[in-house]
């Protein structure tokens, strides 16, 4: 008789506990407990094909089960919850290269010093034309992400195109242990105003934050620009340690409530000695988690102005139960509300999360009395969206055509620090395009030049100086940034 099946008979065969004004969950459940048995005795017995016990109750009654409750809480069977335990001790592994990736195509845009990438001597403007027998040309940008995450599991190898060369180059790189900071970009984007991004929040990240500032400048900033944009969140600490590094002794950072335990608060500590510079915080709609306490904390306590669109809105707290038979269970068991008590996780349709504990009660309002709205995620005090995409952006996006005519006219020209791209190039850059099937009219051609200027821009300074100094470029033409610098310079 399989363990679980046996195990259910038994909760139905234990004595009834004397009267008692507490509620027994497993009485009350005995009645759908016996349903459950009975139909699986049936399936059992009748069923046209042999049932497999495990399959039944792993894969069908307890996942639907917990499907029920909201679509984070899950169960995890031997294999699943041995799997879990293994990605929580892994360490990243990569190849120490940033790439320009469209359909069909991987251009390398910089490999990092003493990297695998960098010791097989991939450089600026290499093509990957293969990985691990799998030709590039025939894959979607989406099956290339899985393909390059793959191939950093062990020894992969590659197929090169160096530009100049007609031969492909054939290079074997093992992959090594990333030291990847969750504070990639800090640099000044205009007089005594910083920027600063976290892509994700791990131990460390309050550390890199406080030393990034000031690298920056420190309590002599005049504003910072903090972008929250794509970061899924992680450590809860560490949101607690950045949020508090600009907020004021004793305040408030958030509440956790849940049904049967006790509200736990998270407090700034109370010899805090934040930083009172102006500040902005660009969120997006992948801004999740503890990047939306950090940001519901700063913007209850008007410390903030938040720029960009509404968060996705996850503020669960979750928590890992080991079951028997090396199985598991991860299980929601409470929510994350900011200081002025609005729920993080947004509510969900078709009943699930249909709880008390995250319907919206508004209004709400910061320290100020400034009203801001509820219903999960944190709603910008400016809503700020991407610039819009054109039919000829979208193609030359989508081709690399920017990326590769950047690779070789970098290969065939000396770049100076103060390069700046010319309506020559640009001609040029337009005969490449059309040679590559894109003929935009002259009007379409206009109408986004300014935008392909910068792009080209950008991209060249990629391949030359480095992503860093190119993702500072891409940062100033902005319109969330641009937004946050209006803000900012205000007296």
């Amino acid at each position: 008789m399989p363990f679980l099946f046996a195990f259910l008979l038994a909760l139905l065969a234990l004595p009834v506990q004397a009267q008692s004004d507490e509620p027994d969950p497993i009485a009350d459940a005995a009645p759908q407990l016996k349903k459950m048995i009975d139909v699986f005795s049936v399936v059992e017995a009748e069923a046209a094909d042999p049932v497999d016990p495990d399959a039944a109750f792993y894969q069908g009654a307890i996942p639907s089960m917990l499907r029920t409750l909201d679509p984070h809480s899950s169960f995890f069977d031997p294999d699943q919850f041995q799997q879990l335990q293994q990605m929580e001790k892994s360490e990243q592994k990569g190849f120490g290269s940033i790439v320009n990736i469209t359909p069909g195509r991987v251009i390398v845009l910089q490999t990092l010093p003493g990297t695998p990438s960098a010791k097989a001597g991939l450089s600026a403007g290499d093509e990957i034309v293969a990985v691990n027998n799998y030709a590039i040309a025939r894959l979607d940008a989406e099956q290339i992400v899985q393909l390059l995450t793959a191939s950093r599991q062990k020894e992969a190898d590659l197929y090169i195109h160096h530009p100049g060369d007609a031969k492909v180059t054939h290079i074997t790189m093992s992959p090594e242990v990333e030291n990847t900071p969750t504070v990639d970009r800090a640099f000044m984007l205009a007089p005594g105003i910083g920027y600063l991004r976290i892509t994700e929040f791990a131990q460390t990240t309050g550390k890199l934050v406080k030393g990034s500032i000031e690298k920056l400048g420190g309590a002599d900033l005049k504003g910072l620009v903090l972008d929250l944009r794509d970061n899924p969140g992680g450590d809860v600490g560490a949101a607690i340690d950045t949020a508090s590094l600009f907020l004021k002794p004793e305040q408030l950072i958030f509440t956790a409530r849940g049904r049967s335990s006790k509200p736990e608060e998270a407090r700034v500590d109370k010899y805090n000695r934040p930083y009172t510079f102006p500040l902005a915080v660009l969120v997006n709609e992948k801004t999740a988690s503890a990047s939306e306490i950090v940001s519901g904390a700063l913007q209850d306590h008007d410390r903030a102005s938040i720029f960009g669109v509404p968060t996705y809105g996850k503020g669960l707290v979750q928590q890992v139960y080991p079951l028997s038979k090396s199985t598991g269970m991860a299980l929601t068991v409470a929510f994350y509300y900011t200081p002025s008590g609005r729920s993080i996780q947004k509510p969900l349709s078709g009943g699930e999360l249909d709880s008390a504990t995250v319907v919206d009660k508004g209004p709400y309002k910061t320290d100020s009395g400034r009203e801001v709205r509820g219903g999960g995620g944190i709603q910008p005090d400016q809503v700020v969206q991407p610039e819009a995409q054109t039919r000829l952006r979208v193609a030359l996006e989508a081709s690399g055509v920017i990326t590769a005519f950047a690779s070789e006219y970098v290969r065939a020209h000396e770049i100076p620090d103060d390069f700046q791209v010319t309506g020559e190039m640009l001609d040029q850059l337009n005969a490449y395009a059309a040679q590559h099937s894109i003929q935009p009219d002259v009007r379409e051609w206009l109408a986004d030049r300014e935008w392909i200027t910068d792009r080209l821009q950008q991209e060249i300074v990629n391949l030359k100086f480095g992503v860093a100094k190119g993702d500072q470029l891409e940062m100033r033409r902005d319109p969330a940034v641009t937004a946050a610098l209006r803000e900012l310079r205000v007296p």
